[in-house]
């Protein structure tokens, strides 16, 4: 284990080294509109993302505004990006979650991130490190597996 934390602090700092000014590229003014934009960049290009969401969010910035939106009219505000008619379906269902159960707040913990509808580990870690300031890298699955295999990820299913 702890061989495996000298590895990993290693690539860290390397990677801080190699880039200083690493920062999110999607725009977004708070902790939700970080999340729907994260949602909504799974297979389509940040550009693309940030096209769409400066109109979209000039209306909808919080989960009660999306929840006011039928699930078609979310869809063709939407519809440039690809998959719009799942991620759409995961953006209401998502809101209305976090207005029933989390008092309309994003939740801070990587846990409560990924019991959310279009929510995966990746998605939960730009929150976490964006949003919320914590420790986390988002990678994708591919990036995971050859992480583990050099040791420097577990293969369980780690609760950040």
């Amino acid at each position: 284990m702890i061989e495996k934390n000298k590895k990993a602090i290693s690539v860290l700092n390397e990677l801080k080294e190699l880039y200083p000014d690493a920062k999110c590229e999607l725009n977004y003014s708070n902790n939700f509109e970080l999340l729907v934009a994260t949602i909504l960049s799974a297979q389509s290009t940040d550009k693309k993302v940030n096209e769409i969401t400066t109109k979209l969010f000039k209306d909808y910035n919080a989960p009660e505004d999306f929840m006011t939106l039928t699930h078609e009219e979310l869809q063709n505000k939407i519809k440039k990006i690809g998959l719009y008619r799942n991620k759409a379906k995961h953006i209401k269902a998502m809101s209305e979650i976090l207005v029933k159960d989390f008092s309309g707040d994003v939740p801070c913990e990587f846990k409560d991130l990924i019991s959310l509808p279009g929510v995966g580990r990746k998605t939960a870690n730009v929150v976490l490190s964006n949003g919320f300031g914590v420790p986390a890298i988002a990678v994708d699955t591919h990036v995971f597996r050859v992480a583990n295999r050099i040791g420097l990820a577990s293969s369980e299913k780690v609760e950040e």
